[in-house]
């Protein structure tokens, strides 16, 4: 599939101050959406002779956003646009996914464990501390997966139409899920026709997204090569121990009572058909005193359907916290 008009191949320099591109090139094509949607410098991390490319925007506390499937670090754009002028906001592409590399299954192995190892070595290379995390979608696992193995860098939690623990007991999942999953016809509908990202920038939204964002969202994935991570991340739902994510998945979960302490603000879409108010009442279970704002109308992209109403709440949980810590405020 060519690539939208909103969206250009360009050659990137290679990045400097040690982090270097892999494969041994000086230069490599990167997809790039257009400036007025997407106006973030590229950063890039070497992760095991892999690339990864993440947003570094801003001065101040961190902020770490961490996206889900099929989305990419655009996701965040209204979020870093809103908070970079307070604080430091870190938005990773997961390796396959957005601007990062997107290996074949020789060279990554595509499971939750290793999402998680990689989020620790960023989080580590750029030294953060004090963290406020936000999660979505996949981002919950892994997010979270992070944030229970040091707690005490974690200063706060943002959750958007997430999950971090098995399926409740009594829910399936999705048909559109497990045809995806679990048979071949999903895996062809996926990587032959990008029908999960482009049916994702329809359905996970209520209100609607121009053509232009769209075709931003589906750009990274444009042939069947770079569409692998939105199939394996579907194939890598937890369902039975034997699934290889269930075992990290667990590990998060009974994890989770470590971060109860922390302020913790949820900002829900009602009309989540994956994310259903099932998973927002376990939340509300295992953190009962998180600060909870349910959009009725939004979906399972929250931010997309609600993010005028959602970024001045972010700021202002993250700015009533600092000043009661007496931290300084933007």
């Amino acid at each position: 599939m060519p690539a939208p008009a909103s969206v250009r191949t360009r050659q990137a320099d290679a990045p400097r101050g040690g982090e270097r591109e892999s494969g041994g090139a000086g230069r490599l094509a990167v997809k790039a959406v257009d400036r007025d949607l997407y106006p973030f410098a590229p950063h890039y991390l070497d992760v095991d002779g892999l690339r990864l490319h993440y947003l570094d925007e801003g001065r101040g506390q961190p902020v770490l956003a961490v996206h889900g499937n099929p989305t990419w670090s655009f996701y965040y754009r209204s979020l870093v646009l809103g908070l970079r002028d307070g604080w430091r906001v870190v938005v990773p592409d997961h390796v396959g996914c957005g601007l990062s590399e997107a290996p074949d299954d020789a060279r990554y192995p595509y499971t939750l464990g290793r999402r998680i190892d990689d989020l620790e070595r960023l989080v580590d290379h750029l030294a953060l501390e004090a963290v406020n995390l936000v999660v979505h979608d996949w981002g919950g696992p892994i997010g979270l997966g992070w944030a229970v193995r040091h707690p005490d860098r974690v200063a706060r939690l943002v959750l958007l139409n997430t999950a971090a623990f098995r399926i409740p007991e009594g829910m399936r999942l999705p048909w559109q899920l497990r045809l995806v999953r679990d048979t071949p016809v999903g895996g062809l509908l996926v990587r032959g026709l990008n029908a999960f990202a482009r049916g994702a920038s329809r359905l996970a939204c209520t209100r609607g997204l121009s053509k232009e964002v769209r075709d931003a969202y589906c750009a990274p994935y444009d042939d069947w090569g770079s569409r692998r991570a939105v199939l394996r991340f579907v194939q890598d739902i937890p369902v039975v121990p034997s699934d290889p994510a269930y075992g990290p998945l667990a590990a998060t979960e009974e994890g989770l009572q470590r971060l109860a302490d922390r302020p913790i603000l949820v900002c829900w879409g009602g009309r989540d058909f994956v994310f259903d108010d099932a998973i927002l009442q376990e939340w509300e279970r295992i953190y009962p005193s998180a600060e909870v704002h349910r959009f009725e109308d939004a979906g399972h992209w929250v931010l997309e359907d609600a993010g005028e109403e959602i970024v001045p709440l972010v700021r202002r949980f993250l700015m009533s916290d600092a000043e009661n810590e007496g931290g300084e405020g933007p």
